[in-house]
């Protein structure tokens, strides 16, 4: 780290410490040179995942609509808020480990789906429904179908 008073390029660590809720780390450094101290703040890197949508457009991926979509379909069900939040994690968890820079709103969708299935079944279907664009009442009992052959 160059120090800012000298320009000296090599400085050694005096005290580090957890900053910004352990998202960042707070160093005080001495200049190995003019004997100076300073501060420096390390913190992780955001690279952002863009969600594909079908039309081709493209926007930052935004856990709260996830958090929002499940809400909507888990209304009047006994799912708790903990458990939405959970799934919220675990999906975002997901979308940045695959370490890719764009996922498409389809893959999202299926990953919400599948934790609402072992979840709660109405909640899936309210949320299938929708993500499925169910047309008519076929395409609805279809999936209710599917659903029930797997139970068995």
């Amino acid at each position: 780290m160059k120090c800012i008073y000298c320009g000296c390029e090599d400085s050694k660590v005096i005290d580090s410490r957890s900053a910004d809720e352990g998202r960042t780390i707070r160093r005080r450094r001495e200049c190995v040179k003019c004997g100076k101290r300073f501060t420096t703040y390390e913190t992780i890197e955001d690279t952002p995942v863009l969600v594909v949508k079908s039309s081709g457009n493209r926007q930052s991926y935004d856990p709260l609509k996830v958090k929002n979509g499940i809400i909507k379909s888990c209304e009047k069900r006994p799912v708790s808020m903990e458990k939405i939040d959970h799934i919220v994690d675990d999906i975002t968890k997901q979308v940045y480990n695959s370490m890719e820079q764009e996922i498409s709103s389809k893959q999202i969708g299926e990953m919400v789906m599948e934790k609402l299935k072992d979840l709660d079944e109405v909640a899936y279907v309210r949320y299938a429904s929708v993500y499925r664009s169910f047309t008519d009442i076929d395409s609805f009992m279809a999936e209710l179908q599917k659903m029930m052959a797997n139970r068995k």
